[in-house]
């Protein structure tokens, strides 16, 4: 376990460090943000006095060095715009990020697993063929329309749940949080919902096929045999055996619900770091955009890091290959 856990660490580090050039690089290619930040009327020698104080007057490998350098240090730029540390930005927004990402996740598990479970156990059952034409909905509705949609009918129509923003919070931790509050979660339930969408298709999609396949197999005939009830052999044998591949794939869909939920954010006006990623990108506002970016990139290997680490827990057959 020693030796996977380094070799997984080992690589991480790695995709860190290339996807930190390609990141810096792609950012800083784009645009001229002294165009945007200094005044039209402004002369050469304000424009000149401007772009050593953002430190553009650098080649790009230095900048890159001097990023790179900061950035071990915890360091991931100055804000041109706020003028404040990209980090402390990113993370001042990421407990609304996260909420919302969880709140999606645990909402696709709960309502994915028990409908993909049904239609793996009665497939031809007129519910299960309905729950399945149902999730290639979840995977065709675009995500802006399903959020207006929403709003449309549970705020403006009904009148039951609020429209936009977070609601009200409270601080634990140092951290504003609002699904602590009745207020907060009734704030968060469209835009969660909306969210999870796609989740929940494909949590649906793939329990159905984990159950069919795991029906067929020598292990749930011997259960029958052994005269077990079908409850104990569902939730026993097939569910255990199944959570592999959900649970990598979830995980992994984790962190693409944190990376791609500026559209939730926008159409709710969630103040998470998906709507501070659009204004600093209207705006050019690198340091920020690199500082997002690299933080997704690090979600993304750590979540990756801690699923290769269950799925090693899960089918220990995964260490034993590591080994040969």
């Amino acid at each position: 376990m020693t030796v996977f856990l380094l070799r997984r660490l080992l690589q991480a580090a790695g995709v860190v460090l290339a996807m930190s050039l390609l990141v810096f690089l792609g950012v800083y290619a784009i645009g001229d943000p002294v165009e945007i930040l200094i005044s039209p009327e402004a002369d050469q020698q304000e424009r000149e006095r401007a772009v050593r104080a953002l430190g553009l007057d650098l080649p790009i490998w230095r900048q890159y060095l001097v990023f790179l350098g900061n950035a071990l240090q915890g360091d991931l730029g100055r804000s041109f715009v706020f003028n404040e540390p990209a980090l402390r930005l990113i993370l001042d927004r990421m407990p609304a990020t996260l909420e919302l990402a969880i709140g999606a996740t645990v909402a696709a598990l709960v309502i994915g697993l028990p409908l993909g479970l049904y239609a793996g156990l009665r497939p031809n059952a007129p519910l299960a063929k309905g729950i399945m034409a149902g999730s290639i909905l979840g995977f065709s509705l675009p995500t802006f329309w399903v959020g207006l949609m929403l709003i449309m009918v549970f705020a403006v129509q009904l009148g039951w749940l609020p429209s936009t923003g977070r609601g009200e919070t409270v601080t634990v931790l140092g951290m504003r949080w609002s699904f602590l509050t009745g207020d907060g979660i009734a704030h968060m339930i469209m835009p969660a919902i909306n969210l999870s969408l796609f989740k929940i298709s494909l949590v649906i999609r793939l329990t159905r096929a984990g159950v069919r396949e795991a029906m067929l197999m020598d292990y749930v005939k011997f259960a029958r045999a052994k005269g077990l009830s079908p409850a104990r052999i569902t939730l026993v044998h097939v569910f255990k055996n199944i959570l592999i591949p959900v649970v990598t794939v979830v995980g992994l869909e984790f962190g693409g619900t944190i990376a791609f939920s500026v559209v939730t954010e926008s159409v709710f006006a969630w103040p998470g770091m998906g709507k501070l990623i659009i204004d600093s990108i209207n705006v050019l506002d690198r340091p920020v955009m690199v500082a997002y970016l690299m933080v997704i990139v690090l979600m993304f290997v750590t979540i990756n890091l801690v699923v290769d680490i269950t799925y090693s827990l899960l089918d220990p057959r995964v260490r034993l290959e590591g080994k040969a």
